[in-house]
């Protein structure tokens, strides 16, 4: 049973020349993971100010105009970049350049639109008004007033002002008015405009409009301006579509330029030394140290330690970090290591084991040859990048391996996407090598004939038997991983050790015994059977003494007895339940085959799979089982491996490796 992967500890005495080629390369590699947390980045420097760095600005404004350029693509990555040169700076100061001259050409342009707009609105406001304004202004009986307001209150005033003043557009909308009322309502007038948002305009005593020639002077200069706009705007496009590839990777190299400078002011350094310590695989430890050495010329100091012989490990006060090596495949399961927590470092990896079980547990409960292939299919198309979904396109043979699972079931079931016409050739082709043929192989579906009960109890049984095995699984690794650690009296006392797992087994031999062989209890059985429960129930003083401690009762012998007394409860019932609970994977088999009944029973009810009707009841009861059963299922295993897999041996997490990479902010 493989192991996590072996790890050494490498300390790097660095030139300060050297440095930044140095993290360049660790962060790379992606393979090496510092000891102990950096200092605040915000460190300063020895006149204590902080270290200003021309890379972060070139950084910062390539990232500006990266982003205002609007490009829809994400950049792909930075694994083929490499830190800037001086070259390199030359060519973004540059586009730098280019790019703000650009912009301040825009946003003049954007000015100078906007004020030709303005003053051509406010020309035609008036351009209705044909009538000299100091000829209206004096007539004896009138109020007049011009000026502007909003829009959308042009409906309400002209409505509140009805029988009491005339209200006029004097342009193309709503926002430049005359207003006209008796001399005697000027008042009120003024309050209501007031209410309004009214803003008077200042207009010249022999104004009679704007001349035709000065409305036609403002309207070329209004198309001028925006025509200019729209060509800097063109410009814009065009300099973002010829200048992506390189802004893309300039950007990568200043982001790697920006990451190093962040984890050289966090390193240990004497005025011309840098020191670096970190883990990293033992099996590439040798070509590691081999690549550094000839970076930087022989100019590096670097040694390399086991963990047994780091003093921080050996106190306890550090753990060394734990990588697993796999496949695609079983590498897929990781994550769900991880997310309940990291194995400590020497310990069996349980990754594979989980993947075998979860594959195994899924398709018994989601058997169905169609809606497996459907997965199979999915997962196929999540592999080739055909279907994008962010983060899970990594698990794509996870659906690929359950989806194989559950056709295979279903193969065994007859279903295919609920029916059971469609594989019965198949199945009385296989049960006919057996003798005579019948459909199906494995009959699920709800069915009058007394024998269902049988293969309803068979399939509770098989359950009930995989537990087991994914029980004493979990039992043989938490008591090789003990011996492994020299934890002797882990690996031998209490639920999860020897005599836990002699209890668990004796039993469960005993019931079969019982059931099939129709044995007798002997004596001896309820020896076996006790003397294990005791080891497994009342370990405290015989684990004490294995690890030399005293007192070996060490709250009192009373303390003890409930104590123990309260453990044998839970070794029991532990026990009992942790074998129970898998009859729930039989109990979701015949559920699923319930629910591929119920849908085609529906779909008989509306005419049969040949019609509309049955065919969209066919379609849509399926996908609700691939989806909404489908998460049930999967959320079932999981909790049975964290349960009742990870709980025997899962006693103590470790640390995740994670190694220094760069990454696109």
């Amino acid at each position: 049973m493989a192991k996590t992967a072996e790890m050494k500890l490498l300390e790097l005495m660095v030139l300060k020349n050297d440095i930044s080629a140095v993290i360049e390369y660790i962060g790379k590699k992606e393979n090496f993971q510092f000891q102990s947390k950096l200092k605040d980045s915000a460190a300063k420097d020895a006149e204590g100010e902080e270290s200003l760095n021309i890379d972060s600005h070139f950084y910062d404004s390539l990232s500006k105009a990266y982003t205002e350029l609007g490009y829809d693509s994400s950049l792909a990555g930075i694994k083929d970049c490499s830190a800037p040169c001086d070259d390199d700076r030359k060519k973004a100061a540059d586009i730098i350049a280019a790019y703000t001259d650009l912009k301040t050409r825009i946003a003049d342009a954007k000015d100078e639109a906007h004020k030709v707009n303005e003053a051509y609105k406010e020309a035609m406001a008036f351009s209705n008004l044909k009538v000299s304004y100091s000829e209206l202004e004096h007539l004896s009986f009138l109020s007049l007033r011009i000026g502007r307001i909003p829009e959308n209150q042009y409906e309400d005033l002209k409505y509140r002002l009805e029988g009491s003043a005339v209200v006029i557009k004097l342009g193309n909308d709503s926002s430049h008015i005359l207003v006209a009322s008796s001399k005697k309502g000027r008042f009120a007038l003024d309050a209501e405009l007031k209410n309004h948002n009214f803003v008077e305009l200042e207009v010249p005593a022999e104004f009679k409009g704007v001349p035709e020639s000065a409305l036609k002077g403002l309207e070329q200069k209004k198309a001028e301006a925006d025509k200019n706009l729209e060509e800097l705007i063109a410009e814009k496009s065009n300099f973002a579509e010829t200048h992506q590839a390189q802004i893309e990777k300039l950007l990568g190299s200043f982001t790697i330029a920006v990451q190093i400078e962040d984890v050289t002011r966090r390193l240990e350094s004497t005025e011309l030394v840098y020191r670096i310590t970190g883990w990293i695989p033992a099996s590439e430890t040798e070509n590691y140290m081999k690549g550094l050495d000839e970076l930087t010329e022989g100019r590096i100091a670097i040694r390399a330690y086991e963990p047994f012989e780091v003093p921080s490990v050996m106190s306890g006060k550090e753990q060394v970090p734990v990588k697993l090596k796999h496949g695609k495949f079983v590498k897929s399961f990781e994550r769900m290591i991880f997310s309940y927590g990291s194995p400590v470092y020497g310990a069996i990896d349980p990754t594979p084991f989980v993947a075998v079980f979860f594959t195994i547990l899924f398709g018994i409960m989601f058997g169905d040859f169609g809606q497996g292939l459907f997965f199979v299919l999915f997962g196929i198309l999540m592999l080739c990048n055909v279907i994008k979904v962010g983060a899970w396109n990594k698990f794509a043979p996870i659906f690929m391996a359950i989806g194989i699972s559950s056709s295979i079931m279903g193969l065994l079931t007859g279903e295919f996407f609920g029916t059971e016409t469609v594989l019965e050739p198949f199945a009385e082709w296989v049960t006919g090598l057996f003798g005579t043929p019948r459909a199906p192989i494995l009959k699920l579906m709800p069915s009058a004939d007394p024998k269902s009960i049988y293969v309803m109890f068979g399939v509770f049984g098989v359950a009930v038997a995989i537990g087991f095995v994914i029980n004493t699984c979990g039992l043989v690794l938490n008591i090789i991983n003990n011996l492994g650690r020299k934890r002797y009296a882990e690996a031998l006392l209490g639920k999860n050790g020897l005599a836990g797992a002699v209890f668990f087994w004796y039993v469960i031999a005993l019931v079969l015994r019982i059931v099939l062989a129709k044995h007798a209890v002997a004596a001896y059985d309820i020896i076996i059977i006790l003397v294990s429960l005791f080891f497994a129930a009342f370990a405290e003083p015989f684990e004490r003494a294995l690890n030399h401690e005293k007192p070996l009762f060490e709250n009192g012998f009373g303390t003890y007895v409930i104590s123990g007394a309260v453990e044998l409860i839970e070794v029991v019932s532990g026990y009992l339940s942790n074998t129970v609970s898998f009859v729930r994977v039989g109990a979701f088999a015949l559920s699923h085959a319930v629910l591929n009944f119920t849908i085609l029973t529906l779909t008989e009810m509306v005419g049969g799979p040949r019609s509309i009707g049955g065919i969209i009841v066919l379609i849509a009861g399926n996908a609700l089982i691939i989806v909404l059963e489908g998460m049930i299922v999967a959320i079932q295993v999981i909790r049975l491996q964290y349960y009742e897999f990870f709980s025997k041996f899962f006693h103590e997490t470790g640390k995740e490796f994670k190694p220094f990479r760069f990454e696109l902010k």
